[in-house]
């Protein structure tokens, strides 16, 4: 089953009330729809992962030994399609003990994971408006270790695996992002 997207919001805001997460949810899911648009995939689809991938973040405390597997475990139950369920328990490769394989895993935990970077990036700006931010200053953002420091540069690499290179990803991720920045805040 394929579930519309007042259902995803639905059920986001069932299991996520934290307002920065749900911002988080918000852009993931404008990034996967680029992504998905980019490589011929189903658009719906993806965004919906993207939409969803932090649903159990506050359930389990954000105890990353869990986190994906409860999110799996609820969507599984209301019989959503096994592939985004997959990819929303392999964004976090922890828990699940195994690695990302497909296109749609390496796009989700890419494309979830360079949202904090932008958002980082933004924060830096005077204006503090994703308007002002440039993809170049992402990627220069990605060479300093020291800077959004919990950003796992290794995961948003993964951009290489789905045939996107970095720069095209920031450029994308940025744009995607830029189109939602009031739903964001930013």
């Amino acid at each position: 089953m394929v579930l519309t997207r007042d259902e995803a919001l639905t059920l986001l805001h069932e299991y996520v009330k934290n307002e920065r997460m749900l911002y988080h949810c918000y852009a993931s899911e404008a990034v996967l729809r680029a992504i998905a648009t980019r490589l011929g995939e189903d658009q719906e689809k993806w965004g919906m992962a993207g939409l969803l991938h932090d649903l159990d973040i506050e359930l389990v405390d954000t105890d990353l030994a869990r986190h994906g597997l409860e999110a799996g475990k609820i969507l599984r139950e209301k019989g959503y399609d096994a592939d985004l369920v997959d990819a929303i328990v392999m964004h976090n490769e922890s828990a699940s003990g195994a690695k990302r394989a497909s296109r749609f895993q390496h796009a989700l935990a890419a494309g979830e994971t360079i949202t904090g970077l932008i958002i980082a990036t933004t924060l830096v700006y005077p204006d503090k408006k994703l308007a002002s931010v440039k993809p170049k200053s992402v990627t220069k953002r990605m060479k300093e270790r020291a800077f959004a420091a919990s950003v796992n540069r290794d995961i948003v690499m993964e951009c290489e695996k789905i045939g996107i290179p970095l720069d095209e990803f920031a450029a994308l991720s940025v744009s995607a992002m830029q189109a939602i920045s009031d739903r964001i805040g930013l």
